[in-house]
Protein backbone atom coordinates (compact mmCIF):
# COMPACT_ATOMS: atom_id res chain seq x y z
CA UNK A 1 0.00 0.00 0.00
CA UNK A 2 1.76 3.25 -0.99
CA UNK A 3 0.83 6.46 1.57
CA UNK A 4 0.38 9.79 -0.21
CA UNK A 5 4.10 10.79 0.40
CA UNK A 6 3.27 14.27 -1.22
CA UNK A 7 0.66 15.31 1.17
CA UNK A 8 -2.89 15.60 0.72
CA UNK A 9 -5.87 14.63 2.23
CA UNK A 10 -6.46 11.17 3.67
CA UNK A 11 -9.88 9.00 3.28
CA UNK A 12 -9.32 5.49 4.67
CA UNK A 13 -11.68 3.28 2.39
CA UNK A 14 -12.17 5.84 -0.41
CA UNK A 15 -9.57 6.69 -3.58
CA UNK A 16 -7.46 9.21 -2.20
CA UNK A 17 -4.80 11.39 -4.02
CA UNK A 18 -1.31 12.83 -2.72
CA UNK A 19 0.08 15.30 -5.14
CA UNK A 20 0.92 13.97 -8.41
CA UNK A 21 0.14 10.57 -7.58
CA UNK A 22 -2.36 8.33 -9.07
CA UNK A 23 -5.74 7.87 -6.41
CA UNK A 24 -5.68 4.86 -4.43
CA UNK A 25 -7.84 3.29 -1.91
CA UNK A 26 -7.29 2.16 1.25
CA UNK A 27 -9.01 -0.80 2.61
CA UNK A 28 -10.47 -0.32 5.92
CA UNK A 29 -10.08 -4.51 7.56
CA UNK A 30 -9.36 -3.11 10.90
CA UNK A 31 -5.56 -3.18 10.41
CA UNK A 32 -3.48 -0.20 8.98
CA UNK A 33 0.36 -0.39 8.21
CA UNK A 34 1.46 3.22 8.85
CA UNK A 35 4.88 3.04 7.36
CA UNK A 36 3.90 4.18 4.03
CA UNK A 37 2.65 7.02 5.05
CA UNK A 38 4.53 10.52 5.74
CA UNK A 39 5.14 11.00 9.21
CA UNK A 40 3.18 14.18 9.42
CA UNK A 41 0.23 12.77 7.88
CA UNK A 42 -0.03 10.25 10.25
CA UNK A 43 -2.77 12.04 12.91
CA UNK A 44 -4.87 12.90 10.14
CA UNK A 45 -4.57 8.86 8.77
CA UNK A 46 -5.14 7.45 12.24
CA UNK A 47 -8.18 9.77 13.08
CA UNK A 48 -9.60 8.81 9.74
CA UNK A 49 -9.14 5.32 9.76
CA UNK A 50 -10.68 5.00 13.31
CA UNK A 51 -13.70 6.93 12.00
CA UNK A 52 -14.02 4.77 9.03
CA UNK A 53 -13.77 1.60 11.08
CA UNK A 54 -16.30 2.99 13.60
CA UNK A 55 -19.08 3.59 10.62
CA UNK A 56 -18.25 -0.41 8.92
CA UNK A 57 -18.80 -2.18 12.75
CA UNK A 58 -14.89 -2.79 13.31
CA UNK A 59 -14.30 -1.98 16.91
CA UNK A 60 -10.92 -3.79 17.15
CA UNK A 61 -7.99 -1.58 15.39
CA UNK A 62 -4.72 -2.56 14.66
CA UNK A 63 -2.22 0.08 13.56
CA UNK A 64 1.47 -1.21 12.93
CA UNK A 65 3.86 1.45 13.92
CA UNK A 66 6.80 0.20 14.14
CA UNK A 67 9.39 0.03 17.28
CA UNK A 68 12.06 2.40 15.90
CA UNK A 69 12.74 5.04 18.99
CA UNK A 70 9.15 5.50 19.63
CA UNK A 71 8.38 8.53 18.39
CA UNK A 72 5.70 7.53 16.01
CA UNK A 73 4.14 4.94 18.80
CA UNK A 74 3.69 8.25 20.55
CA UNK A 75 2.36 9.94 18.17
CA UNK A 76 -0.65 8.03 17.38
CA UNK A 77 -1.34 6.97 21.31
CA UNK A 78 -1.62 11.47 21.49
CA UNK A 79 -4.24 11.09 18.69
CA UNK A 80 -5.94 8.43 20.02
CA UNK A 81 -6.31 10.19 23.13
CA UNK A 82 -8.21 13.00 21.98
CA UNK A 83 -10.60 10.48 19.47
CA UNK A 84 -14.50 9.63 20.44
CA UNK A 85 -15.01 6.77 20.87
CA UNK A 86 -11.92 4.77 21.47
CA UNK A 87 -12.73 2.85 24.78
CA UNK A 88 -8.83 1.48 24.74
CA UNK A 89 -5.37 1.46 24.16
CA UNK A 90 -2.80 -0.95 24.62
CA UNK A 91 0.33 -2.48 22.98
CA UNK A 92 -0.31 -5.57 20.15
CA UNK A 93 0.12 -8.92 21.62
CA UNK A 94 3.61 -10.14 21.23
CA UNK A 95 3.12 -12.20 18.50
CA UNK A 96 1.44 -9.73 16.66
CA UNK A 97 4.03 -6.81 16.83
CA UNK A 98 4.10 -6.13 20.90
CA UNK A 99 5.21 -2.28 21.16
CA UNK A 100 5.62 -1.65 17.15
CA UNK A 101 1.62 -2.13 16.90
CA UNK A 102 -1.31 -0.25 18.96
CA UNK A 103 -4.39 -2.25 19.39
CA UNK A 104 -7.38 0.07 20.01
CA UNK A 105 -11.29 -1.41 21.21
CA UNK A 106 -13.89 1.08 19.85
CA UNK A 107 -17.24 1.62 21.27
CA UNK A 108 -20.15 1.06 19.11
CA UNK A 109 -22.11 4.05 19.79
CA UNK A 110 -21.71 7.03 17.60
CA UNK A 111 -20.66 10.49 18.76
Amino acid sequence: MAGPGAGGRVRAGRALTGGEAEPFVVPVTGELDLHSFAPRDVPSVVAEYVRACREKGILRVRLVHGRGKGVQRAEVRRTLRSLPGVASVADAAPDSGGWGATVIELTGESD
